[in-house]
């Protein structure tokens, strides 16, 4: 009988670097998989492979930005947690359109901290208690850049 797939955050930012220490920080900190995209469209199409438990996307991107992306991604994962972060103000990114996103539950502007951004992913996890903080013990972690 296989091992069944563990539920896994999904972060999708353009700047490579910055996936990359967001992977880094959450891999480190949380105990669960983590799947890192580059491009949004490539983080699309692989979603139904999936077994995502919190997606954390930038807003600012090519080919979609992060509002399209969670409109189009939460038609694939009704039921998953959206978290978007950006470095724009605020008063940049319309309020009234990000509030019609039910999925999206929670904007972070850039910088925070790792420790904010996982106590929103621990807070936010589909199953209470199953993601917590722990020790430096590593996860797996796949990017797709």
């Amino acid at each position: 009988m296989p091992i069944p797939l563990r539920k896994s955050i999904v972060i999708i930012d353009d700047e490579t670097s910055y996936a990359r220490l967001l992977t880094e920080m959450m891999s480190v900190h949380l105990d669960c998989r983590i799947d890192a995209f580059a491009r949004p469209l490539d983080a699309l199409a692989a979603l139904p492979t999936l077994d995502v438990g919190v997606v954390v996307t930038d807003y600012s991107m090519p080919q979609l930005n992060g509002v399209e992306f969670i409109a189009q991604a939460s038609v694939l994962l009704p039921n998953v947690p959206f978290i978007l972060i950006t470095g724009h103000t605020a008063g940049m990114i319309n309020s009234e359109e990000l509030a019609k996103i039910g999925s999206l539950k929670c904007v972070m502007l850039k910088p925070f901290g790792w420790r904010k951004l996982a106590e929103e992913i621990i807070r936010l996890w589909p199953e209470p208690g199953a993601n917590r903080l722990r020790g430096e013990s590593r996860q797996v972690a796949s990017l797709h850049f």
